[in-house]
C-alpha cells in the first residue's frame, strides 16, 4: 500500500499547522482520541495496548485517514518550486496519527480478531483503499516527485536521498499515477474491489481454521507424545470439552500429530480438515474469489501496458522478471522431485516390513517420514524435543544477538509496557558496550483462536534520524502450542528454526541505521535472507551446547544426539523443497496465465499434474488458503522469494564456515551488520551482497545445503 512509502510524521505549511494544532486539541478529548494520540511513557512511548477499545477503531481510521490527506494536499499544492526537502521529506514527515492507528489495527487483524473486528474491516478495507488511491494518483503530487527525480537523473543527490526519491517515484509510476484521468479511475476501482475481496479471502480462512477442530478420547492417543497429549487436553478444556483432547486446524497442531499418531483414520482426517481450508464449497469458499482476484489483478496491469501481473509486480525485485523466477525454480525442481521419489520408496518399503497393506498418501508422509528417520539415523524427533524449551531458546536468541549485534535483552519491569494479552511478554534491548536504548522486543509465542496461523515479524515504530533518533518497537509472533498449566513448552526441531528465523527479522529492524522512513522498507525476494540467514545459528557448538537443556534434568543435549541431528540436517529435503516449491510454482503460474482460462478448481491439479508433482505431497498451501498470495500483494508472485533468498543464504553460510571464527567470527559479522542488515532499503540489494561477499552469490552453496547434485550451470 502507498501508505508505507509515503513516511511516518506530520508536516503542513504554517496555516495549516496552526489548523492541525487546533484539530489535535479539540481530539483530546473525543472518544477514539487514545488511537490517534502520540505515544506516551517510557521507553520513547509505546503503544497504549491497554486503553484502546474496538468500538473506537473506525472512526479513529477515518479521521486520521483525513488528517494524512489533508497534510498530502498541502504538499501538492504548494506554490513553491519542488525540492527534495518541500516534497520528499514533507511526505516522509507526514501520517505519524494514521500511523498509531495502523498499529493497533494490525494487532486486532492479525493477533486479537473477533467477529466484531472482522466487521469493521470489512467496512474500513474499501476505505483504506480508497484512501490510498488518492494518495497514489494525486497528480500534483506525482508531478512534483517526478520533477525532483528526473533533476536527480542529472544532478544526483546523496545517496540516502537518491535512493528515496527513486523508491517514491517507482512506486508511484507502479501505482498508475502516470495514467489519464479515465483509467486512474478504474485503478482506483479496482483496488477497492480487491480490499474487499482480500479482506473476504483470510476471514474465510480464519473462519475454516476455527470452525474444525478434531476432538479425540483417550482411546485415541496412540503414538502421541505426552507433552502434545497435555496441550491437547488444555486446548480442548478452553474450548468447553473438558475431558478430550482437541487437534485444532491450525499447522502447529497438525503437523506433530501427522508426525506421530498411530490413528491413520483420523491423520486424514486431520490432515483433510486443515489441506481443505477455504474449499468446502461453503460460504467461505474461496474459490471464487482466486478467480476474481486474478482477473481484477490482470485489468489492473494491462491499463498499464504490462502483459501479466507477474511481469508488472517483479520489476522492482532483485529476479526483475518471471522469467528468471521460473529459471531458479526450474533448477532445483527435478532434484527435489528425485529426492521425494526416494523417500517415499523408503517409506513404502518400512510399510510393507510392518506388515501395513498400505500405499503411502499424504497424510502418511510426516509419520513414515519420522519412522525412516529413526531407523536411518537412529533420531527420534521428540527426544530431540525434550531439549527445546521455549524459554531457553528465546535466550539462545538473545545470545545470537549478542554476539553478532552487541545487543542486550533485558525484561522490562511488570506493568511498565502495556500488551494486548497476558501472553505477550517485553523485553529492552540495548547496546552492550553504550548501554544505549535500541528499543523494546514483544513476543507473542502461543496459538489462540482469534489469531493468524503461521509465525512473522513486526514493526509498532521503525528507526529513523532524520526528525531525531527514533527507536525500534518491534514484535515477533509465533504459534506453538500452549503447554498445560506448570508443563514446558517444548517445540520441535522446525519450530525452533523458525523461531530464529522470525527473530532475523527482528534483528534487521532492530540494526536499522537509515535516516529516512522509506528506507525501512525492502525488496521482497531479499527480505527474507536476513532472516534465513540467521537460522543457521540454532545449529552452531555455542547455541546448542549452551541452551538445549533437557527440560527435566538440565543436562545438556548429548553430543551423539547433536551428531544425528547434524547428519541428518538434509533427510525429507525432497518433502520440505517439493511442497515448498509446488506453493511458489502455482504463485508464478496463476499471475503469468490469463486468467480467463484459470478454473481455480481445477487449475491447481491440472498445473501440478503437468509439473509432475507427486500424488504423496500436496503444495505447502494450497490455493484456497494461499493467504501470502491472496489476502493481499505483499508475497503475490514473491513466494518464490524465499528459495531466492536461500541461494544467498546458503552461500553467506559459506562465508562463515571459511572464516576462521566460523559462525561467530568478528569480521564478518562486522560485515554482515554493516552491509546486510543495517542499510535495510537504502542501497541495491545485489551491491549490498556483494560488499559483503566480494562476488555475487550462485546456486552452488544452496544445492550443497540440500544434499541436491550441484548443476553445471544455471
Amino acid at each position: 500500500m502507498v501508505l508505507l512509502a509515503l513516511g511516518t510524521s506530520p508536516f503542513l505549511q504554517s496555516s495549516a499547522q496552526e489548523k492541525q494544532q487546533k484539530t489535535e486539541m479539540k481530539e483530546q478529548n473525543e472518544p477514539d482520541a487514545i488511537l490517534l494520540q502520540e505515544w506516551k511513557g517510557p521507553y520513547g512511548g509505546v503503544p497504549a495496548f491497554d486503553k484502546v477499545e474496538l468500538d473506537k477503531l473506525q472512526p479513529a481510521m477515518e479521521k486520521a485517514m483525513e488528517l494524512h490527506l489533508l497534510e498530502i494536499d498541502q504538499i501538492a499544492n504548494n506554490k513553491e518550486a519542488p525540492t527534495f526537502e518541500n516534497t520528499i521529506v514533507a511526505m516522509e514527515k507526514a501520517g505519524k496519527p494514521l500511523d498509531r492507528v495502523f498499529t493497533y489495527y494490525g494487532i486486532w487483524s492479525s493477533n486479537v480478531s473477533s467477529p466484531e473486528f472482522r466487521e469493521i474491516q470489512t467496512v474500513l478495507a474499501p476505505k483504506i483503499s480508497e484512501y490510498s488511491s488518492k494518495i497514489s494518483q494525486n497528480k500534483p503530487l506525482y508531478e512534483r516527485i517526478k520533477t525532483i527525480y528526473n533533476r536527480s537523473q542529472q544532478n544526483p543527490l546523496e545517496d540516502d536521498q537518491q535512493r528515496v526519491v527513486q523508491l517514491i517515484y517507482e512506486n508511484f509510476a507502479m501505482e498508475g499515477a502516470g495514467l489519464d484521468p479515465e483509467a486512474k479511475k478504474r485503478y482506483a476501482e479496482i483496488n477497492m474491489e480487491l480490499s474487499r475481496l482480500y479482506t473476504k479471502f483470510s476471514s474465510n480462512v480464519l473462519a475454516d481454521e476455527e470452525g474444525y477442530v478434531v476432538y479425540l478420547g483417550k482411546d485415541q492417543l496412540d503414538g502421541l507424545p505426552e507433552s502434545f497429549v497435555k496441550a491437547s487436553a488444555k486446548a480442548a478444556n478452553d474450548r468447553g470439552e473438558e475431558g478430550k483432547y482437541a487437534i485444532t486446524n491450525t499447522r502447529s497442531s497438525m503437523d506433530p500429530f501427522l508426525t506421530y499418531s498411530d490413528e491413520r483414520e483420523l491423520r486424514e482426517k486431520v490432515w483433510r480438515n486443515y489441506y481443505s481450508r477455504g474449499d468446502n464449497k461453503d460460504e467461505f469458499d474461496n474459490n471464487k474469489i482466486i478467480s476474481e482476484i486474478l482477473k481484477l489483478r490482470d485489468e489492473r496491469v494491462a491499463l498499464m501496458g504490462y502483459e501479466n501481473y507477474a511481469q508488472w509486480r517483479l520489476q522492482n525485485r532483485m529476479a526483475k522478471n518471471p522469467e528468471n523466477a521460473m529459471e531458479l525454480m526450474e533448477a532445483v525442481w527435478p532434484a527435489a522431485l528425485a529426492r521425494v521419489d526416494q523417500e517415499v520408496k523408503d517409506m513404502q518399503e518400512l510399510a510393507n516390513t510392518e506388515g501395513k497393506d498400505i500405499t503411502i498418501k499424504p497424510w502418511d508422509y510426516r509419520y513414515y517420514a519420522e519412522k525412516v528417520r529413526k531407523e536411518k539415523y537412529d533420531l527420534d524427533s521428540d527426544e530431540v524435543k525434550q531439549y527445546l524449551q521455549l524459554g531457553n531458546l528465546t535466550q539462545a536468541l538473545f545470545f545470537t544477538a549478542g554476539e553478532l549485534f552487541n545487543y542486550k535483552f533485558e525484561p522490562v519491569p511488570a506493568g511498565s509496557v502495556p500488551v494486548f494479552h497476558e501472553d505477550v511478554k517485553v523485553w529492552e534491548v540495548t547496546d552492550k558496550t553504550t548501554g544505549a536504548n535500541i528499543g523494546l522486543w514483544y513476543l507473542d509465542p502461543y496459538a489462540r483462536q482469534g489469531k493468524r496461523s503461521g509465525a512473522w515479524a513486526t514493526t509498532y515504530r521503525s528507526h529513523t534520524t532524520f526528525e531525531g533518533k527514533e527507536n525500534v518497537l518491534g514484535s515477533n509472533n509465533s504459534n506453538f502450542v500452549k503447554p498445560a498449566p506448570g508443563e514446558p513448552a517444548l517445540i520441535s526441531w522446525d519450530d525452533a528454526t523458525t523461531f530464529f528465523h522470525e527473530f532475523g527479522h527482528a534483528l534487521h529492524f532492530f540494526s536499522s541505521k537509515v535516516k529516512y522512513p522509506t528506507l525501512n522498507g525492502g525488496v521482497r525476494d531479499y527480505t527474507e535472507f536476513q532472516s534465513q540467514l540467521l537460522e543457521r545459528w540454532l545449529s552452531t557448538d555455542e547455541v546448542i551446547n549452551r541452551f538445549l537443556l533437557h527440560h527435566e534434568t538440565g543436562e545438556p543435549i548429548p553430543a551423539e544426539l547433536v551428531d544425528k541431528i547434524k547428519k541428518a540436517s538434509t533427510f525429507n529435503q525432497g518433502f520440505s523443497t517439493t511442497e515448498f516449491l509446488a506453493s511458489a510454482l502455482m504463485d508464478m503460474k496463476y499471475h503469468t496465465t490469463d486468467p480467463e482460462l484459470i478454473n481455480p478448481e481445477t487449475f491447481e491439479k491440472e498445473t501440478l499434474d503437468k509439473l509432475n508433482m507427486p500424488d504423496e505431497i500436496v503444495m505447502r498451501h494450497r490455493s484456497p488458503h494461499f493467504s501470502h498470495v491472496f489476502s493481499g500483494e505483499g508475497y503475490a508472485t514473491g513466494y518464490y522469494g524465499y528459495l531466492w533468498a536461500d541461494v544467498l543464504t546458503s552461500d553467506a553460510a559459506e562465508a562463515f564456515e571459511e572464516a576462521p571464527g566460523g559462525f561467530y567470527d568478528n569480521e564478518v559479522a562486522a560485515r554482515l551488520v554493516k552491509f546486510l542488515f543495517a542499510p535495510r532499503n537504502s542501497m541495491d540489494p545485489a551491491e549490498a551482497y556483494r560488499q559483503f561477499r566480494g562476488r555475487d552469490a550462485t546456486i552452488d552453496a544452496l544445492m550443497r545445503d540440500r544434499g541436491f547434485p550441484v548443476p553445471d550451470k544455471m
